[in-house]
């Protein structure tokens, strides 16, 4: 070992002594991810629906290919300078619950709870339910039965008016929720397993749609269409609005630090599965819209409801659409695993530092999971599932989610200026400027979706608020989660 090498070790042992741990009890995980099994959960865990159906939602808000195009990019941007936010602070503490640490020990315990309450009632849950609205959208292409509307309510209020529609699919995706979450019960090893097969089976889906294209599309689509709009205020609203549906398909890069405390090597191994698994995802987000927009012209792709099936129907005919479809439920199927894998991870890290109802904070006795985190979870989830469609269920998700993106990018400036000597495996590239931008995109973004969608986002706000009485009544037992852990 170099002098550098021993230096080091004693300076990570130092810090492993004089630091307070999170909690008082030992954690009972288990460090059983690899790089390989870490990259696939980031893999997994983005691609989910997102890029089988959202297209043509973004081509509906924007009316211009190249805007689809620049929304994708952009938002492949903004989401990789979080990444490297995520990096630098996953890698610096690698503990269960992730941001919930990291924005107790850079802002304050107020704001990491909050961040775990709404993880635990909104961020997860609300995630866990679009997957599965997803999921029975695929069934849906299948069965079209399951899409048939069997009543609507029509709710007026003084935010706007609120149509709910009720269909077979939202039953049926609540019975999809609790399914998945009765098999993470298992090891985290066999998981991780899972989502190695899984993720493969997702990069492999969306391969196939762009060979296919490659090969067999006619290649009229967008020359047929209009390129531009004129820039202006409107033309902005609507890319911002486009994001919406795009940063839902993105999202998952910044939820492997939730496992921190089960992955090898963590201080190596998040960085660089964030950042490989995050270029891999962008990458394969591309080349599949360039493959839809070569097959189907503007308008016909902004009418689809089931994007990547019409696609491959037109190449390959109904049977192709058909073992295509499968193949995107399985994927949407994976992405609802390690969501639930990892959000489980995030109450029950809050109920062992006496933040949460202590009921999260309980182990399966034999697979060593957080059975009652997972229970918590499910229950939320499912109810969630019956409360709306797809589209509604993911606006509330990135309203909620990108609140606390822009604070954990507040963190990490925080962090940097108030403990300069906090050991850093890996510092974000660009800072200041990349964290800067992820910020301002956060804000730019959750406004846009406030004024869009008024009554949803006031509903996520509520929730989040409602936090705040549970964190004085549990702030005396509350034991802030300020220390790195090192395996």
């Amino acid at each position: 070992m170099s002098s550098m090498d021993t230096e080091r070790a004693a300076r990570l042992q130092m810090s492993l002594q004089s630091s307070p741990q999170p909690s008082a009890q030992p954690s009972h995980l288990i460090r059983g991810l690899g790089l390989w099994s870490a990259t696939a959960i980031v893999i997994g865990d983005t691609i989910g629906t997102g890029i089988f159906l959202v297209t043509s939602d973004m081509a509906r808000a924007v009316s211009s290919v190249r805007l689809v195009f620049a929304a994708w990019l952009i938002g492949g941007l903004i989401v990789l300078f979080g990444a490297f936010c995520y990096a630098e602070l996953g890698a610096a503490f690698p503990k269960a619950g992730g941001p919930y640490v990291y924005l107790s020990r850079g802002l304050s315990p107020l704001w990491g709870f909050l961040f775990g309450w709404m993880s635990s009632f909104l961020e997860r849950p609300v995630a866990m339910a679009t997957l599965a609205a997803g999921f029975l959208r695929f069934v849906g292409f299948l069965f079209p039965v399951v899409a048939t509307p069997l009543f609507t309510w029509h709710i007026n209020w003084h935010l706007g008016n609120y149509d709910y529609t009720c269909t077979a699919a939202q039953p049926l995706a609540a019975a999809v929720v609790l399914a998945v979450t009765a098999i993470n019960y298992l090891s985290v090893r066999i998981g991780g397993s899972i989502q190695v097969l899984l993720t493969s089976l997702k990069i492999g889906t969306i391969l196939l749609i762009v060979v296919a294209g490659a090969l067999f599309a006619k290649q009229h689509a967008i020359a047929a269409t209009p390129l531009a709009t004129p820039l202006g205020l409107g033309t902005i609203g609507a890319v911002l609005t486009a994001l919406v549906p795009a940063m839902w398909a993105y999202n998952g890069f910044n939820d492997l630090g939730d496992l921190g405390e089960e992955i090898l090597q963590p201080e190596k191994n998040i960085p660089r599965a964030i950042i490989l698994g995050l270029l891999t995802v962008c990458g394969l987000y591309l080349l599949a819209n360039v493959v839809y927009f070569h097959v189907l012209p503007l308008p016909e792709l902004a009418r689809s409801y089931h994007l990547a099936s019409d696609v491959v129907q037109s190449l390959a005919g109904s049977r192709g659409a058909i073992w295509l479809t499968i193949a995107m439920a399985a994927s949407a199927l994976g992405a609802l695993h390690v969501v639930v894998l990892t959000g489980a991870r995030i109450p029950y890290a809050m109920a062992r530092d006496g933040a949460f109802f202590q009921f999260a904070a309980r182990l399966h006795p034999s697979f060593r999971t957080p059975s009652g985190s997972l229970l918590f979870l499910g229950s939320i989830a499912a109810l969630l599932a019956l409360s709306g469609t797809y589209e509604e269920l993911y606006s509330l998700f990135v309203f909620a989610v990108w609140i606390f993106f822009a604070l954990t990018a507040l963190a990490l400036f925080r962090l940097r200026k108030k403990e300069p000597g906090l050991i850093r495996p890996y510092r974000a590239w660009g800072y200041p400027w990349t964290p800067l931008i992820f910020l301002v995109a956060a804000i730019a973004l959750t406004l846009n979706l406030w004024m869009a969608r008024p009554v949803r986002s006031s509903l996520g706000l509520a929730v989040i608020l409602a936090g705040i009485p549970f964190f004085f009544r549990w702030r005396k037992s509350l034991r802030a989660p300020t220390g790195p852990s090192r395996p």
